[in-house]
């Protein structure tokens, strides 16, 4: 058995044999998870019976987008804010600014594996 070490809180060693291949199959799979060990893949599969990934890339993109658009339309607001007047070049600018948003919220929807797009 391992040496006990006060702060463990898993102290139950479990050692199995792999054949090469299995060794191999195990650490491509623990690569892909993105798992920090293959002591935690293992565990997260005997906890839940599976252990998946998600790439949540395009959300930080979605958020740079939803960003950007919130300058641009605080840059609208100031500039109401300062003159009192609301101008129609403003109001167009809010509408070019909202299809954006309601562009880029449908994009990523699309890109959620449990919503049915229609």
């Amino acid at each position: 058995m391992a040496k006990d070490r006060a702060n463990r809180t898993r102290k139950n060693e479990l050692k199995i044999y792999l054949s090469d291949n299995e060794k191999y199959i195990l650490d491509r799979k623990v690569e892909l998870s993105k798992r920090k060990s293959a002591s935690d893949y293992i565990r997260t599969l005997i906890l839940f019976g599976f252990v998946y990934d998600v790439d949540y890339s395009y959300l930080r993109q979605y958020n740079e987008t939803l960003g950007k658009i919130s300058g641009n339309l605080n840059q609208i607001a100031k500039r109401i804010n300062s003159t009192g007047n609301v101008y129609k070049e403003d109001m167009a600018e809010v509408k070019v600014i909202m299809d954006e948003v309601w562009k880029t919220q449908k994009a990523m929807l699309k890109k959620q594996p449990l919503i049915h797009n229609k």
